[in-house]
């Protein structure tokens, strides 16, 4: 089964352990984090990301990092050299579940339905009235004085 593994600007990695393992509990020991400290030295974050990849042990593993060209992401890019090992850009938490959902797939298809969780789940989201019907005009008539429900 692939192992996933987190690597974003310190706390988020953590934070989406957190939420993964909140829908995932049994998953814990298949998540490995990596919160990249805000004065980073390259060379340090990928000696550290590479420590945390090593425990994970898996011959698979789909990274998931937070911004594209940034320090966490530039890092992970660097582990994806590695065979077995994919990297995808932008996580969020629909991205996350999605792969912890589909985790024993093969890793090409898993980072396809990570990509597509994370892109289904950013969506404008808009009020609507109860039941969504519209506002019946005050009226005056006692006849008329039903209740909308």
């Amino acid at each position: 089964m692939t192992a996933l593994f987190i690597i974003a600007h310190a706390p988020l990695a953590s934070a989406l352990r957190e939420a993964a393992l909140h829908a995932f509990p049994e998953a814990a020991q298949a998540v490995a984090v990596y919160d990249v400290p805000p004065a980073a030295d390259a060379d340090q974050a990928l000696a550290e990301a590479q420590a945390c990849l090593r425990t994970l042990g898996a011959a698979e593993t789909l990274v998931l990092t937070d911004v594209f060209g940034a320090t966490p992401c530039n890092t992970a890019r660097q582990l994806a050299e590695r065979p077995g090992v994919r990297v995808a850009a932008g996580v969020n938490v629909p991205m996350l579940w999605r792969a912890l959902n589909y985790r024993q797939k093969p890793l090409d298809e898993l980072l396809t339905l990570a990509l597509a969780g994370a892109a289904q789940g950013v969506m404008p989201v808009t009020v609507t009235r109860p039941q969504n019907q519209a506002q019946k005009p005050a009226s005056h008539d006692p006849i008329d004085s039903h209740h909308q429900q």
